[in-house]
């Protein structure tokens, strides 16, 4: 159970203040070296228990750049973005 962020992520700092467990790094101290934000999948809820979705998710300003696995969580579809009506 993780949340993914696509390559289509602008990096605009939204999604790390939202994280409930700080799951989430920066492009610079991606551990796979890409140049996108990353997720530590260790330590990533999808904040079950905190939100109805991902807070990541619901501030982030880029449709489909968020995605994640847990298929009770509202919203998400095998790790298909997300696309609010």
């Amino acid at each position: 159970m993780a949340v993914k962020i696509t390559d289509i992520c602008i990096n605009c700092d939204a999604c790390l203040d939202e994280c409930p467990t700080e799951s989430i790094v920066d492009n610079d101290e991606n551990p796979t070296g890409e140049d996108i934000y990353y997720v530590n999948a260790e330590t990533c809820t999808e904040c079950v228990g905190d939100n109805d979705a991902p807070a990541c998710a619901d501030a982030c300003p880029t449709e489909g750049c968020i995605v994640w696995d847990n298929p009770t969580t509202e919203g998400a579809v095998d790790g298909q973005p997300v696309v609010e009506d």
